[in-house]
């Protein structure tokens, strides 16, 4: 998988998690999560994501 798109799959799963977090935080607890907080969530998963994506190159001939 090209680099590009390792790219936009991370970009998509860091703002889903993100947003994800934040609405969930919001329902059960009735108040908004700071930006920046979601933002911190969103980056220590896309650490995780990045290297699950760098398993599934295939290997070099």
């Amino acid at each position: 998988m090209p680099f590009w798109q390792r790219f936009l799959i991370l970009l998509a799963a860091v703002v889903g998690v993100s947003v994800i977090v934040s609405v969930t935080w919001h329902a059960l607890f009735s108040f908004y999560l700071p930006s920046y907080v979601s933002g911190v969530i969103g980056g220590l998963s896309a650490v995780l994501i990045w290297d699950l994506l760098k398993k599934t190159k295939p290997p070099k001939k």
